[in-house]
């Protein structure tokens, strides 16, 4: 017995010890894989659809999947990006030349406020365009420095991007190819309980398509009604502000009136009234409204968590992870609670191994 008990514990050990190194060779890629496997369960129904359709040619219904995933989703995000870049370019070389002058349109915005708006700006030391100008400037400074840390990384990262994204679609196809066998497998061998193990798998497939789709396709969205608006309206940068909108429209709440409604105050305070009433009165019903239609047709009740759990996880998630820390923080957030919910359910009076409960005084 005590052999037998030396040899399990030693080969615990062991699996622990391999696991941990087999993770730590994965480290560098780790944005990589968690991106293939996302991507994975995303378009698993779709694979599964062309494989129907080929039965007998695996190969060639993963190879399509992945192909199908590059037009879909990766080709546009380049795109975007590259218009993205552009325009930033544009709006920055503008700020430079003195085309775009922030202190011009705050003094149109200050002449046309009334006198108690005046006072409560001047007791926060922002009633005049000097003061409004050296505070923008040490903000640009930082902005800035930050911008050109970040520029210096990509450049740096360049062929570490380029590896990276191979190893997400070769990891990807696999992923459409075998991915059925090897979940089952990881299901088999890990030590829970069978009704646990299908719980969780379960819930890590749901909240990763409703992550996307209920977070990334109202992000998108929002984004392309502010995007289109703005393009409207005839305001600079319209594809640059949409991105702005749909990262800002992640926070509930707010979300992306941060952008359209100091600009539609702009607008009304200047004097342009049409402008910047259809521009209200657009972010309110059309912008404002895309996420209470949208988001409940794609997540749905029973996946959607708070709204201040979506908010912590998304921003804990991103400051740990990065912009995929978008889908990291609600995920872990969403199997945290998932798993509290199971033990719950273990300890209700009845369940096997569950303690019973104090008889009542």
């Amino acid at each position: 017995m005590k052999s037998t008990t030396l040899y399990h514990r030693v080969f615990l050990l062991l699996l622990c010890l391999v696991t941990a190194g087999f993770l730590v060779i994965l480290w560098p890629f780790w944005a990589a894989v968690f991106w293939g496997v996302v991507l994975a369960v995303l378009f698993s129904p779709l694979h599964q659809r062309l494989l129907a359709r080929m039965p007998n040619r695996r190969n060639l219904a993963a190879l399509t999947t992945l192909a199908l995933c590059l037009v879909i989703v990766i080709l546009p995000l380049v795109a975007i990006g590259a218009s993205l870049v552009r325009e930033a370019g544009l709006i920055y070389e503008n700020l430079n030349t003195g085309e775009i002058n922030i202190g011009a349109y705050f003094q149109q915005i200050m002449a046309a406020l009334p006198s108690w708006a005046l006072r409560a700006l001047d007791s926060l030391g922002l009633a005049s365009v000097t003061e409004v100008q050296d505070k923008l400037s040490s903000v640009a400074v930082q902005a800035s420095k930050v911008a050109a840390a970040q520029a210096v990384g990509i450049g740096q990262n360049t062929l570490g991007f380029v590896v990276g994204f191979g190893v997400m679609l070769y990891l990807l196809f696999f992923l459409l190819r075998d991915g059925a066998q090897l979940a089952r497998r990881i299901r088999y061998v890990f030590p829970l309980e069978p009704t646990h193990k299908t719980a969780l798998a379960s819930k890590f497939t749901t909240v990763v398509r409703a992550t996307i789709k209920g977070n990334m396709v109202v992000a998108m969205s929002q984004g392309a009604l502010g995007g289109l608006i703005f393009w409207i309206l005839d305001i600079q940068g319209p594809v640059l502000w949409a991105v702005v909108m749909a990262f800002l429209s992640l926070l509930p709440a707010v979300g992306a009136g941060l952008i359209w409604g100091p600009v539609a105050i702009y607008f009304l305070a200047t004097g342009d009234v049409v402008k910047g009433s259809v521009l209200a009165a657009y972010g309110v019903l059309v912008i404002g409204l895309v996420d209470n239609v949208l988001r409940p047709l794609l997540v749905g009740k029973d996946t959607k968590m708070p709204d201040y759990i979506v908010l912590i996880s998304t921003l804990g998630g991103m400051a740990l992870f990065g912009l995929t820390g978008f889908v990291v923080g609600p995920l872990i957030a969403a199997l945290f609670i998932s798993v509290w919910d199971l033990f719950g359910q273990d300890l209700k009076p009845g369940a096997d191994g569950a303690p019973p409960l104090p008889p009542q005084q």
